[in-house]
Order: structure tokens, then sequence, then C-alpha cells
């Protein structure tokens, strides 16, 4: 597994979960929603990912995405 998969993993398992609080609990959880996206457009126009950097401290091999 290499931070590519896990990065659009972790963040595809992010918005079901809030897309699910969301239907269960509260609108508000559609902030999270938001925030995830939002990171992954900045991500594609900067290069800069934070759990791709937090993932990199923790040894994890770097990929190519899209490749």
């Amino acid at each position: 597994m290499n931070i590519d998969k896990l990065v659009f993993r972790f963040a595809g398992i992010m918005i079901l979960i809030s897309l699910l609080l969301w239907w269960a609990h509260s609108a508000w959880w559609l902030l999270l929603t938001l925030f995830v996206g939002a990171n992954m457009a900045q991500a594609s126009i900067s290069g800069f990912c934070p759990l791709a950097k937090i993932l990199k401290f923790f040894g994890i091999k770097p990929g190519r995405a899209f490749e």
C-alpha cells in the first residue's frame, strides 16, 4: 500500500462517514464533507497534503497518483 492509495481511501471513507452521520444525526456533519473536499481541491492545486506528510513520516512508501 502506498501513500496515494491511502490518502484516497481515507478521503473516501471520511466522506462516506460524514454522509452517514448527516443522515443519522445532524446536517452539521456535512461540514466534514466540505472540509475533505476543500482539502482535496487544495492538494490538487498546491501539491501539499497534510495526510500524505503524516504517512510519509511513519514510513509509508510514496506512490504515483493516477499512473
